[in-house]
């Protein structure tokens, strides 16, 4: 069986890939690493969910410490970046370097993403910022598996009913809820 440290998002997002990866002998251990969500109270439900689900699934969850002030700091001057633009690719390798250095600590030689399971991200500017990070570290490596594949959308969206997870409509920071409430208030 192999060891994989998953970066998660979220409890939707990470479902059919935790359910692919024990069914294909990976045993992951999920990071949640995410100081982009805004506000607090947001963070905590997607934690809540996803714990609910790792426990349900026998699966070890290790929280990162929320520092959304830090994130601000490093993605300064980003802020009116679209969508796909500068600050998500910097957010991504802020989370998946975060990511790497967890993956060494524990001795895992490997860690992916479930944001390779988002349709409203970049796959190219994921798998930028998942090498950026492996290579920043040393000593692992990142699997850039497109996640969106082999059912897995289906899948994904299936196990959300199932389970009855809180699915929400932002990727979590506050400059993407700013482009939501914008685009609504032009309908």
């Amino acid at each position: 069986m192999k060891d994989v440290l998953l970066h998660c998002c979220c409890a939707p997002c990470s479902s059919a890939i935790l359910e692919w990866m024990l069914a294909n002998d990976v045993r992951p251990t999920l990071f949640y690493c995410n100081p982009n969500i805004f506000p607090e109270e947001e963070y905590l439900i997607r934690k809540n969910e996803i714990t609910r689900y790792a426990e349900k699934l026998g699966i070890t969850i290790i929280d990162d410490d929320y520092n959304h002030e830090a994130w601000l700091c490093k993605i300064k001057g980003m802020e009116n970046e679209p969508e796909r633009g500068r600050r998500c690719l910097e957010c991504f390798k802020i989370r998946l370097l975060r990511t790497a250095e967890k993956c060494k600590e524990l001795g895992i030689a490997e860690f992916t993403t479930t944001l390779a399971s988002s349709r409203w991200k970049s796959l190219d500017q994921i798998n930028e910022a998942g090498a950026w990070a492996a290579e920043q570290v040393g000593g692992v490596t990142f699997d850039d598996r497109n996640w969106r594949k082999g059912g897995l959308q289906q899948r994904r969206n299936e196990l959300l009913k199932e389970n009855g997870f809180y699915n929400q409509l932002y990727c979590g920071c506050e400059f993407s809820i700013r482009k939501e409430k914008l685009e609504e208030s032009v309908k």
